[in-house]
């Protein structure tokens, strides 16, 4: 018979490899994706069609991406841009919500319960945990934000924000 402290650490062995398995899986999509999407972005395209495009693969390629589109900033204000999934808010109240902050802080924000954020705008009650990856303009300025969404607690990890981030990066290249 094993004591509770053999089987405890076994039982986190166990999940710390099937934690390394999903991620390796995770990266190699996340790899696929990013060359596909590179491949369809050819120069000259508009920013609107890449990120229709974009938006398209991520949202019916990745299981849990719930409702996947961009927000942009116009004038101070943060409207609606391409996107897939359930119908969007189309113009985010100034400086509430993830998306705003994605935009104040300019970095990346992950959010594992939409409910435990401050001023979070719920635009479909179904969204459980949300990332919201800044846009960069070539001068480093914020334009915009890509905000993901999951009907699932805790979806998104630092694993979606690297390729995300890298996803993303192909608008000003």
């Amino acid at each position: 018979m094993r004591s509770n402290e053999t089987s405890k650490a076994e039982g986190e062995k166990i999940t710390n490899n099937k934690n390394t398995k999903m991620t390796t899986k995770k990266n190699k999509k996340y790899e696929r994706l990013y060359n596909q999407i590179k491949e369809l972005l050819p120069k000259g395209n508009t920013t609107i069609s890449a990120m229709s495009t974009i938006t398209a693969i991520l949202y019916h390629k990745i299981d849990y991406f719930f409702w996947c589109g961009f927000y942009m900033l116009e004038d101070g204000k943060l409207n609606v841009g391409p996107y897939q999934g359930p119908v969007a808010c189309q113009e985010l109240e100034k400086d509430k919500g993830v998306c705003w902050a994605g935009i104040n802080q300019a970095e990346t924000i992950v959010v594992p319960d939409v409910e435990a954020f401050p001023g979070h705008i719920a635009c479909d009650s179904r969204s459980k945990s949300e990332i919201v990856i800044p846009l960069f303009d070539q001068n480093g300025n914020v334009f915009g934000v890509l905000d993901v969404d999951s009907k699932d607690l805790g979806s998104f990890d630092e694993t979606d924000a690297k390729w995300l981030e890298k996803i993303v990066s192909l608008l000003i290249n």
